[in-house]
């Protein structure tokens, strides 16, 4: 196993242009932006069908659609339509993030304890004041396990960007296959698997400061 490449001081430089750091933030970059709109459009949906229970079998069949959902192929599509730059990516990233918060918000609200929702409803709290201070609060423990499963989609699957000529960590599988340097595609296997194991223990930390301490597993 040859990690000459991983290991070389000369890749970690900051201030060199396609070191690792840089390519890290760069892919960074890419995996919050899909993350933010992603969240943006599929949390409210989410929320509002498991509120009301209209249109449950979006959120049922989202999940699916997103596992069986060839990334790759979108991106080509999105660039043939579009052109090259980072809006292709975006988008090709932004459907894959949708579909697991859309279904854990659902899930969240849909499965919570009636006997709550009703008690809210009793003591006459507005529609939108049980959806907010009820039963989002209560649904975070689901909805931050989409949220965690949707980032650790993305950053794997974010390499793709160098494959339309964006940085990020596909650049070092990308490259280092172009010219069969293969310690330069390990390294960023490696790398690409190490953020993503410290992105989700960051948003396990985060899951443990934003849930209720009651709604934690014991």
């Amino acid at each position: 196993m040859n990690l000459s490449y991983l290991f070389d001081p000369a890749h970690w430089s900051l201030t060199t242009d396609g070191s690792i750091p840089q390519l890290i933030l760069s892919h960074l970059w890419y995996v919050a932006l899909a993350l933010l709109i992603g969240t943006a459009i599929a949390l409210p949906i989410g929320l509002w069908i498991g509120h009301t229970g209209r249109g449950s079998f979006l959120a049922i069949n989202a999940g699916n659609a997103g596992r069986s959902l060839p990334t790759l192929g979108l991106l080509m599509l999105m660039v043939t339509l579009l052109g090259l730059g980072l809006t292709p990516v975006l988008i090709a990233l932004t459907v894959l993030v949708i579909p697991p918060i859309l279904t854990s918000a659902y899930a969240g609200v849909r499965n919570l304890d009636h006997r709550v929702v009703d008690a809210a409803k009793g003591v006459g709290m507005r529609p939108w004041q049980v959806l907010t201070k009820v039963e989002l609060p209560m649904a975070l423990p689901v909805l931050m396990s989409g949220v965690r499963s949707a980032a650790l989609q993305v950053v794997a699957t974010a390499t793709v960007a160098a494959a339309v000529g964006l940085n990020g960590l596909g650049r070092l599988l990308i490259d280092g296959l172009a010219v069969n340097d293969y310690s330069r595609v390990l390294a960023g296997a490696i790398v690409v698997a190490v953020l993503a194991v410290v992105l989700d223990l960051v948003l396990a930390l985060v899951q443990r400061r934003v849930v209720s301490p009651g709604l934690l597993p014991k």
